[in-house]
């Protein structure tokens, strides 16, 4: 019999067309003689789409491999209602004739940023008490709060670079005081950040006061929490975790740059395909520091709780050698250019391996949640 998995991506983020390109690798990469899946898309707006909306959104080669399960759903009593903007899962269920949800034995929220990457759709989830892939509502929270997840680094002993921050209200009525924080703690160059973002979304690099004044407004459109960090000399290297209480790091992996003429990394040059960077595995690090990256990836994801996957980033700086954790990202990119895939492929894991062990950590960690009391009464 076929696990039943439900793919809710895009959402109300300025991810969202990242989402979109995660949820369409993973379904072709899913085993469809070992799942049905059921794709559920979350609108820019916040709307839930039924599955035949949600697979509009989608490109050719994943809806083909849908194809079975659409014509399942458009025979439905759903299809005739004429109303299939869903504002929840509860709406899901109960609009369906089929019960979707009631036959759902999984759930991949293959979301990233706010209200899908921070602990809100796990919270749901756990309220409708569905088995889901990826961290917990804490981890996920944690994860997605760079403030938060920096100082649960420290509490961990993990070296962490020079960071200060502020909220969007600080910089609106005290912009200059901020300017001074940034400029006595930090100094420029330095990089500024929505604390609640990912894929290089709103970052900037500030090198005097009028382009932090810019960088700090720009971030300041994505999040009320603003994190400003040194910037380094160094090289940024990646590892992928999996695992739930006893998680293993992939081998490193490392974007090399053609063109250096940019600052970093940005959103345009990870997704865009321009063929200036390449993704390797293994970086080309020595096997004793590769060792290093995998054991503080481990110890990243365990200071978070994490649980199912992520990717844990790290700079090494060019100037001491030094490795520091630079953040976690508890539902990283899935996608054709995403490192976590590659990384798990270098290591001999292949996706559709990763997609099976993860389907088998959310049941595992969904079980030994329900272990847990939840009443003082006997029954």
């Amino acid at each position: 019999m076929k696990t039943s998995i439900g793919v809710i991506f895009g959402g109300r983020t300025g991810e969202h067309e990242i989402s979109i390109r995660s949820a369409n690798t993973l379904i072709q990469q899913m085993n469809k003689a070992r799942y049905e899946i059921v794709p559920v898309a979350i609108s820019e707006e916040g709307a839930w789409l039924n599955p035949v909306e949600s697979a509009a959104l989608l490109n050719e080669g994943a809806r083909s491999i849908l194809s079975d399960e659409l014509k399942a759903f458009q025979d439905s009593r759903i299809a005739l209602t004429g109303d299939t903007q869903y504002k929840g899962l509860v709406n899901l269920a109960e609009r369906n004739g089929t019960d979707a949800l009631a036959k759902l034995d999984v759930v991949f929220p293959v979301l990233h940023g706010t209200f899908g990457e921070d602990g809100t759709i796990q919270g749901l989830l756990e309220m409708a008490d569905l088995p889901y892939i990826g961290c917990g509502v804490l981890a996920s929270s944690c994860g997605m709060d760079k403030v938060v997840m920096k100082t649960l680094f420290k509490e961990a002993g993990l070296p962490i670079c020079k960071h200060v921050w502020f909220l969007r209200r600080d910089w609106e009525n005290s912009g200059e005081r901020v300017i001074q924080l940034v400029e006595n703690s930090i100094g420029y160059p330095c990089f500024v950040k929505p604390a609640n973002l990912g894929s290089s979304v709103g970052i900037s690099r500030a090198d005097g006061a009028e382009a932090l004044k810019s960088a700090i407004a720009l971030a300041a459109e994505y999040d009320r929490k603003i994190v400003v960090e040194e910037a380094l000399t160094m090289r940024e290297i990646e590892c992928a975790v999996l695992g739930n209480d006893e998680p293993e790091a992939s081998l490193p992996g490392e974007y090399l740059i053609r063109n250096k003429s940019k600052a970093f990394l940005d959103y345009t040059e990870k997704y865009s395909g321009t063929g200036n960077n390449e993704f390797v595995v293994p970086a080309p690090v020595s096997e004793e520091l590769s060792r290093k990256i995998r054991q503080m990836a481990v110890a990243a994801f365990k200071a978070i709780d994490g649980s199912g996957l992520a990717r844990v980033d790290f700079f090494l700086r060019n100037d001491t050698g030094t490795l520091l954790v630079s953040e976690i990202n508890t539902m990283p990119g899935l996608t054709d250019a995403s490192g976590f895939p590659k990384m798990w492929a270098g290591s001999g894991l292949s996706f559709s391996a990763v997609i099976d062990r993860l389907v088998e950590l959310a049941l595992e960690r969904h079980n030994d949640k329900a272990r847990n009391k939840t009443s003082l009464c006997d029954k």
